[in-house]
């Protein structure tokens, strides 16, 4: 975001504040506000005036309630490029349990190749359109084109949407999503498990409501089933479930036109065909469950909306709505107890500018202390195909977890669409359930909308392993792969490929594009950049050997020892 953006933020809000203290109705408030935006040319006056009418009433409540000024305000939604990004009213930590963090098997226990290997699919950032129409206006002035409402078709059909989809402001046809599915139902039959990473809706952000909302759910649901009936299915919650987008009212908030619960209890419905009863309660009350999928092993779904920097209800108070860290540190202490290893899957990724830096600091501490047990993280949102890396405090530069950023479904914008297969060591008793490879699948939009193709051809872009020469996907050898793309700009260039999904019209990346996304794999923790992107030392040499120096056991690490047997007895006994 520019200062410009900064400076009209805070004269929006200021204007908001003294309207809404001036008691002024909401129907006046909004009339003032869709007034200033189309004088201002921020979005046509049919977007302007569907913004703010959306809006208004859940504005309208947080300015009233909310402790913060302009200033402050407009620091959270736009981030550090408009002052601090954490008031201090908005600081918080998580409390842990008083249990030592246990010592770490060094070197990394790495999987058997002869070993059986889970074989997951993550869809994520569907957003199917379903009033896409091939041959309209791709290029309006407005956040989604492609559509007959988007102002005049252009003279010649080749100009317009494809038949496809579009690489410009547009999002999914549905008969791309069906022909995803149904290459991957024919080319994937092995498949173990679905992570679904959210985000469904389109991108008309100004004329969605609940039940439009719902709706789209209610036929992905239906169109996974139809093409996946028999493979269980894990599912996260997108940004753009909410209506208005971004919109998830912590629990506090009861008022039947402003409560999430709407959603939530669709969700319980909708989700319930693939989870467990006993994940119904916390769906219910925050969209976020735990499952056991094979014996010792756990996958826990994260609503990351809850740390949305564009979700208004925080700004009144952001400590950790509906307990949701605190029950993830249960989660974990109790998977460490009993010797499980965990999958967290999840749609905004932490370390995304996003994410508020507050509860994504206090979620990368969670992430640092449950590291032998945290074993792999999946996000989606960003759309490009990419991943977070996580460094302890007390070993700045030894990389302990990776978070996946899966490629996204829709082309919205400038990309090819996509799916990720990920290969996972399997069930057997002494699993890592690390991820042994992973492979992302795209399909030609450019060159399927040129021929005006009869079917989509999906192909394999590329496997992590062979394209990257790694020897394994652990976050070490990822972490050396990441620094050596700092002197190696043909092996960065590759993964820009990769980043972009093989794109004919990704921009060209400069010195100061190549810093900027190494940072963000470099950061799992959002709003950080100057500490977790400065230079390493000169004489740092990452490699597993420098970590093959145990120290004595401590009293804290006796004190560990002490409490996992004692409870490994009380199991036996049970």
């Amino acid at each position: 975001m520019t200062s410009v953006s900064c400076t009209a933020c805070k004269a929006g809000v200021g204007l908001l504040f003294h309207y809404v203290r001036s008691g002024r109705s909401n129907a006046e408030i909004a009339a003032a506000a869709t007034k200033l935006c189309i004088k201002l040319k921020m979005q046509t006056p049919r977007v302007c005036e569907g913004i703010v009418n959306v809006y208004v009433g859940e504005v309208v409540e947080v300015l009233r309630l909310a402790i913060l000024d302009s200033n402050e305000i407009c620091a959270f939604i736009v981030g550090e490029s408009c002052g601090s990004g954490t008031a201090p009213s908005m600081e918080w930590s998580v409390a842990f349990p008083p249990v030592p963090k246990p010592p770490l098997e060094i070197p990394s226990p790495q999987p058997n190749i002869e070993t059986p290997i889970l074989k997951v699919l993550q869809i994520s950032d569907t957003h199917w359109d379903p009033l896409y129409e091939p041959g309209s206006n791709a290029n309006c002035n407005e956040p989604l084109c492609c559509r007959l409402s988007s102002g005049p078709r252009p003279p010649r059909s080749h100009l317009g949407a494809g038949l496809w989809g579009d690489y410009r402001k547009c999002d999914t046809p549905r008969k791309t999503i069906e022909s995803m599915f149904e290459h991957i139902a024919n080319t994937h039959k092995d498949i173990d498990y679905i992570l679904w990473t959210g985000d469904i809706p389109a991108h008309d952000v100004w004329n969605q409501s609940h039940a439009t909302s719902l709706a789209m759910l209610r036929d992905t649901v239906d169109l996974f089933l139809q093409y996946f009936p028999h493979i269980p299915i894990f599912p996260a919650l997108g940004n753009h479930e909410g209506a208005p987008v971004n919109s998830f009212a912590p629990p506090w908030v009861t008022d039947p036109t402003q409560s999430i619960d709407w959603l939530y209890t669709e969700l319980q419905k909708e989700w319930s065909r693939w989870l467990p009863s006993t994940t119904l309660n916390t769906v219910r009350e925050g969209a976020y469950y735990s499952t056991i999928l094979s014996p010792g092993f756990k996958i826990i779904s994260l609503n990351m909306n809850y740390c949305n920097n564009k979700n208004w209800w925080l700004l009144v108070n952001s400590t950790d709505p509906t307990d949701e860290l605190k029950w993830l540190i249960f989660e974990l202490q109790s998977s460490e107890f009993a010797q499980e290893k965990v999958h967290i899957i999840g749609h905004i990724p932490p370390g995304h500018s996003d994410c508020l830096q507050t509860w994504s600091k206090n979620y990368y501490t969670i992430i640092s202390r449950f590291e032998s047990t945290i074993k792999a993280q999946f996000f989606g949102h960003t759309h490009f195909d990419e991943m977070e890396l996580f460094y302890p405090q007390e070993d700045p530069y030894r990389a302990s977890s990776v978070a996946y950023v899966g490629p996204s479904v829709t082309p919205y914008y400038d990309l090819n669409p996509g799916y990720r297969i990920y290969y996972i060591d399997g069930d057997y008793p002494t699993s890592t359930r690390t991820v042994v490879d992973h492979e992302t699948w795209v399909t030609d939009l450019g060159e399927a909308n040129r021929i005006r193709a009869p079917e989509l051809k999906w192909y394999k872009l590329y496997s992590a392993k062979e394209a990257y020469g790694l020897k394994s996907l652990s976050p070490i050898d990822w972490d050396n792969l990441i620094m050596s793309m700092y002197k190696d700009w043909k092996l960065f260039n590759s993964y820009y490929r990769f980043y972009y999904k093989n794109s004919p019209v990704a921009p060209p990346c400069d010195e100061d594009c190549r810093t900027r996304i190494l940072c963000d794999i470099r950061s799992g923790k959002s709003h950080a950049r100057e500490e977790l992107c400065r230079p390493r030392p000169t004489n740092f040499r990452p490699s597993r050997d420098t970590f093959e120096v145990q120290k004595p056991p401590s009293r804290l690490t006796s004190f560990w020892s002490t409490i996992s047997t004692a409870y490994e007895q009380i199991q036996n006994e049970i």
